[in-house]
């Protein structure tokens, strides 16, 4: 199954492009669908942010993305590094003390804040002070209300965006009346952007959420949910990528990616990814093969004589059909995790120890025997071993997936 997202380009009064309002999209027809704002946001930020990050669509401008009054009050935009994102105060909100709290707590985090669709009501005048943009609808207001606004409003420390630009006259009188950004079908129309969809399962999701309600958090256990799902795994290490960018040490498993993330934001992570949790159409067959070759890969270290980690070659074994599940090149992926070079250069290369643990499992996987025997040499690994190895990851994959897709 795929992500899709809409974006549209924001002008500056030069018409050089300063950013793109990212639109939630669940299909080909390039409209807002019949969702819910709290989803729709969700899953916009899983499927087309948390888990692309600095992808080519993305890379370079800001995102403009609307939060409704749930998202915003429980300072989901924290998940978002905040020099990529502009965010916009969807224009359902309510002006009340918890949401002025929330946008004031964002301002002092350093976020950009946008009012959109914005028509004057004195409530929301005590936000202004924290509020950079201020978005007028041309087509909701009139053009020559929303020029108006602007024009008494000079004063006010804030940028002007001018949307729905429709014709060469809207994009004129609204240069003239002082806007200082634009948006509209003169310019752009918004484009569809499509990508193959990365989500966790939904009774993973559901185990989660009820791990990370206990006091204090069983990490232990969080641990083994998340080493059981691929897709999980990975937007868990892009989200920790994408909030902790200067990494002292590279991730080297999963129990070090949860320690950088600690329980607030990893309460967090959870909730956005549970109200996202839209199913991913993937191979079963395909899904299970990795866990079983992280599991091989673990159970392989352990019995050998390798002064490697098994987590480690967990994590290799793991990822290393990532790029077949997300239809994306391996190399792309990795950059954006940030795995310790060794298991990189294993994964790209087959380069090191974990290397030669995965060439064995690729050649057992081939029912390569000559390959299998040579690897198992050089590993000084015997051959029972490796089919002992095969038969006890087999069997914990297909539990792990069991309990993924429980029969109907």
């Amino acid at each position: 199954m795929f992500s899709y997202v809409a974006r549209q380009p924001i002008f500056n009064r030069c018409q050089q492009t300063i950013g793109y309002e990212l639109l939630f999209r669940d299909g080909e027809y390039n409209a807002f669908p019949n969702i819910d704002a709290d989803q729709a946001t969700c899953r916009l930020v899983v499927e087309n942010y948390m888990a692309i990050g600095d992808d080519y669509a993305y890379r370079g401008q800001r995102n403009f993305i609307n939060f409704p009054q749930h998202c915003l009050v429980t300072l989901m935009p924290l998940l978002l590094p905040k020099n990529k994102v502009v965010i916009e105060i969807l224009e359902t909100c309510t002006p009340d003390d918890e949401l002025f709290l929330a946008i004031k707590h964002l301002h002092q985090k350093g976020y950009i804040i946008a009012l959109d669709d914005f028509e004057y009501d004195i409530r929301w005048q005590r936000f202004f002070r924290y509020v950079h943009i201020i978005k007028l609808d041309l087509l909701m207001l009139g053009l020559e209300k929303a020029c108006e606004f602007v024009r008494n409003n000079r004063h006010m420390k804030v940028k002007f965006l001018a949307e729905k630009v429709e014709t060469y006259t809207d994009f004129q009188a609204s240069l003239h009346a002082g806007f200082d950004l634009f948006q509209g079908y003169y310019f752009s129309r918004p484009e569809l952007v499509k990508r193959r969809k990365v989500a966790a399962s939904e009774l993973t999701t559901i185990q989660l959420l009820q791990a990370i309600s206990s006091e204090p958090v069983n990490f232990a256990e969080i641990e083994n949910i998340i080493s059981s799902d691929v897709s999980l795994s990975y937007l868990l290490l892009r989200y920790v990528n994408q909030t902790n960018r200067r990494l002292i040490k590279p991730i080297s498993s999963f129990h070090q990616a949860l320690v950088y993330l600690g329980e607030e934001k990893l309460r967090m992570f959870v909730g956005v990814v549970a109200t996202a949790h839209a199913a991913l159409d993937k191979p079963k067959a395909l899904y299970a093969l990795s866990l079983q070759r992280a599991k091989m890969c673990e159970k392989l270290v352990d019995c050998s004589a390798l002064t490697l980690p098994p987590q480690q070659a967990f994590l290799a074994g793991m990822f290393s059909l990532l790029d077949a599940l997300l239809d994306s090149s391996l190399a792309e992926l990795l950059e954006l995790l940030k795995l310790q070079p060794n298991i990189q250069m294993a994964l790209l290369y087959r380069e090191g120890q974990l290397g030669q643990v995965l060439n064995l499992v690729d050649a057992f996987d081939k029912a390569d025997w000559q390959q299998v025997t040579i690897e198992c040499c050089r590993l000084g690994i015997s051959e029972q071993q490796v089919q002992q190895s095969y038969l006890q990851a087999v069997a914990w994959a297909e539990k792990c997936v069991q309990i993924n897709n429980p029969p109907s």
